[in-house]
């Protein structure tokens, strides 16, 4: 059973303001309080040393702070990515911290499993456990900045279908852009998305100048719908209808992710298909050898392959380059993501019973 104190992290800072109404207290504590909950991972409210000790104790009766438990960390020895397995009550997260030259990036869960079942990616072989708050995604990136150093980017490209958990993650996208907070510019941040056009056409609307990612993987329905369960609910020509009102909308180009698959979606026919797809859109394509699932039965394009498939796009006037492969060693790369541990294979002590 889930806590039901107040999600104070969750809070905008004008709904913070009304909390501290209720309670009598003056309109400035609620930025002291914001400031601590998005400027560092903070654990508890006995750190808010400049709140009165009758508030802190007040604010542990009725509220709660999403405070990660951290059940194991795994370090790259190719390239020093971390990953991270962490618990927020009933729900298990992976975050993954990766190094680049322009700055740190963290990879983010938007939920705790995932519901859209595409059959090469490990994070959806279990189901849904359930969606994350905006608060559980917050402190992803702050526990991550506390131990491996500062953020300059986020992906929403961990675990789960961020539109698929819409109001939390958009929630959630304020908040990091807050100036008060952690005030993450939206164009450093990017939502990777398996295709839920209705969502598209939805966040469209909001205008935000973030970097969307859709995950398209197969240029014709038939391939798609065999790889994606989405697609039958959203078939390629409303998902591309959609993509094309999104970038008139919000003026930012859209990247498509292309997993490379052996012998199903890296024929030239595909990349003849793709590039007529995303003609006259300027679009960037993102070419992804697909990473080993165990439970999958589909095997990676070879580099071969992938650079042919590469050249193809490139001669129709399609930018497109092949992603670097970052944490493969510990499972941290692309579509590898998953719980493999449950909540009561915890140990009280070290967080942990069991290996890989």
């Amino acid at each position: 059973m889930r806590d039901q104190k107040l999600d104070i992290k969750s809070m905008t800072l004008p709904e913070l303001s009304d909390y501290f109404k209720t309670l009598g207290q003056p309109a400035f504590r609620a930025g002291q309080v914001f400031s601590w909950l998005h400027k560092g991972a903070v654990a508890s409210f006995d750190e808010m040393t400049d709140l009165p000790k009758a508030l802190r104790a007040r604010l542990a009766e009725e509220a709660l702070i999403a405070v990660p438990e951290t059940i194991r960390i795994q370090r790259s020895e190719q390239d020093g990515t971390v990953k991270a397995l962490r618990g927020f009550g009933d729900a298990l997260v992976e975050s993954v911290f990766m190094r680049y030259h322009h700055g740190n990036s963290v990879c983010i869960s938007t939920q705790s499993g995932c519901r859209m079942g595409c059959a090469f990616c490990a994070s959806g072989q279990n189901g849904l456990s359930r969606n994350l708050t905006a608060s559980e995604m917050l402190a992803q990136i702050q526990w991550m900045a506390k131990e491996e150093g500062p953020v300059s980017s986020v992906v929403l490209m961990g675990t789960g279908e961020p539109l698929d958990n819409y109001d939390n993650t958009l929630r959630f996208l304020a908040l990091v852009h807050d100036p008060m907070g952690m005030g993450l510019s939206h164009r450093h941040i990017s939502l990777s998305t398996c295709g839920l056009a209705d969502k598209i056409e939805r966040l469209a609307e909001e205008k935000l100048q973030i970097t969307l990612s859709v995950s398209l993987h197969a240029p014709f329905d038939e391939i798609r719908d065999r790889l994606m369960p989405v697609n039958r609910a959203f078939p390629l020509g409303r998902l591309m209808a959609a993509c094309r009102a999104y970038q008139e909308k919000t003026g930012r180009r859209i990247s498509f992710e292309y997993a490379m698959i052996e012998g199903i979606n890296d024929t030239f026919a595909c990349a003849d298909e793709l590039a007529r797809l995303i003609r006259g859109m300027g679009a960037h394509v993102n070419l992804i050898p697909l990473n080993r699932v165990a439970e999958s039965e589909y095997q990676g394009s070879g580099k071969d392959r992938v650079r042919a498939f590469q050249q193809r796009l490139e001669r129709r006037g399609v930018n497109a380059t092949v992603r670097r492969k970052l944490g493969p060693d510990i499972d941290a790369s692309c579509g590898q993501l998953r719980n493999r541990v449950k909540t009561e294979e915890r140990d009280d002590h070290n967080g942990f019973l069991g290996s890989d």
